[in-house]
């Protein structure tokens, strides 16, 4: 004797989206990837307007210049276009972008120590008045490591095995930096600095 099967009850909430699907703007990305790495011009163009501000917010982020931010982020779209063609999987050019202007901020700091001083005097300021400009300031007191991580993950919207990538680290490398970024910026935030 075969027991009935009770009927299924509709969820009252709606059907999530798979983790696995690209969405529409990530398609249309690849898409134009390809397109440029097929040599047309239009699509490059349209690829650098699209992600421009993504690299130079990421650019500001790390450097806390935006004079520093604009020169790191032209350089990486010299080098981001030059390298295109060998990028192999479209679907990867977020972190192939990044990884790129990881490297041209490392090269700008490396270059500039002596306003790393300077910026490490701004960062004992005192507390700043509105959240954004506190985020601001919480973000500036992190490493440069956490600081990447924490701002490919919670601005970008990157996932941990790409800024493992962009990093060029292990995935559980990336994922203790982002658990201390985390904390860090909670703390800061909270007023329960670290």
């Amino acid at each position: 004797m075969t027991k009935p099967v009770a009927p299924s009850r509709p969820s009252s909430r709606p059907p999530s989206r798979s983790p696995t699907l690209p969405d529409s703007a990530q398609l249309y990305d690849e898409w134009l990837v390809v397109r440029a790495q097929a040599g047309e011009r239009e699509a490059a163009e349209e690829l650098a307007q699209r992600w421009h501000k993504r690299l130079l917010r990421t650019a500001r982020r790390l450097t806390g210049s935006a004079e520093m931010a604009k020169v790191a982020v032209q350089d990486s779209w010299l080098a981001i276009f030059r390298g295109l063609k060998t990028l192999r999987d479209p679907a990867r050019f977020a972190p192939f972008a990044f990884t790129i202007l990881r490297r041209r901020v490392a090269d700008q700091l490396r270059g500039q120590r002596h306003d790393a001083d300077i910026s490490e005097m701004e960062i004992a300021s005192p507390p700043a008045q509105n959240d954004a400009a506190a985020l601001t300031q919480a973000f500036a007191a992190l490493p440069l490591d956490q600081r990447l991580a924490g701002q490919l993950f919670f601005v970008e919207g990157l996932s941990l095995a790409e800024i493992a990538e962009v990093q060029d680290v292990p995935i559980g490398t990336a994922k203790s930096r982002l658990f201390h970024a985390r904390q860090k910026l909670k703390a800061v935030l909270s007023g329960d600095e670290l």
